[in-house]
């Protein structure tokens, strides 16, 4: 088990995060929480991982927090909740979001994450009820009330697009509709935003906060 990874970054994007360590680069999947909070390139930063063998592939995933990263560990016990499912949860919601949500029943956050249907939500409440006990220690009371954690600067991602399509590009690969982006993109963007701020605040709009 690899649980944790030290390294420079070399590359980032809103899904990935490329790390040398040891002369290896290594490619660590990584939802949006942890992706705002990630360095420079060229900086050193530390993730908390998890590592996923299956028959057909093997996943590295990288967390900003160990908090964010044992929320993942129950998560994926949940029936019918694999690592994409998981991440994408912590993509729109940070552990701390999640366990408000949980302990306030709220289903009707959960299911404006994309692949969380009302039933699945259901059973993460369930289960979930009586897993969160075991993060006691580390959930950070009084927290930020954000969707997402922030930490970067003003800067855009590498690539030379416009911050909006960009943003808008972000939102579909984590699995809403074109329709969707779009609307939640235009709602929140003003002059001068980066991709990262019109990433966050989209997601804030469509998820809000509990």
């Amino acid at each position: 088990m690899i649980g944790r990874i030290r390294g420079i970054l070399i590359e980032k994007s809103p899904a990935q995060a490329l790390v040398e360590c040891a002369g290896l680069g290594y490619e660590v999947d990584i939802p949006y929480t942890t992706f705002f909070n990630l360095p420079e390139a060229g900086d050193e930063l530390v993730l908390h991982t998890h590592f996923v063998v299956r028959e057909d592939a093997q996943s590295l995933y990288g967390f900003s927090s160990r908090l964010d990263r044992d929320l993942f560990r129950l998560l994926i016990k949940v029936n019918g909740v694999g690592p994409k499912l998981a991440a994408g949860i912590l993509s729109g919601l940070d552990a701390n979001q999640f366990i408000r949500c949980v302990e306030a029943r709220d289903a009707n956050a959960l299911v404006k994450l994309p692949g969380v249907g009302k039933k699945t939500a259901e059973r993460l409440l369930i289960e979930m009820a009586d897993r969160i006990g075991q993060l006691e220690g580390q959930f950070i009371a009084g927290s930020p009330d954000a969707t997402v954690s922030t930490g970067v600067s003003g800067a855009g991602t590498a690539g030379g697009h416009h911050p909006a399509d960009e943003a808008e590009a972000a939102l579909i690969a984590l699995g809403y509709k074109p329709q969707e982006a779009s609307k939640a993109i235009s709602k929140v963007a003003e002059e001068g935003m980066s991709s990262q701020e019109l990433i966050r605040l989209a997601l804030r709009s469509m998820i809000p906060s509990s």
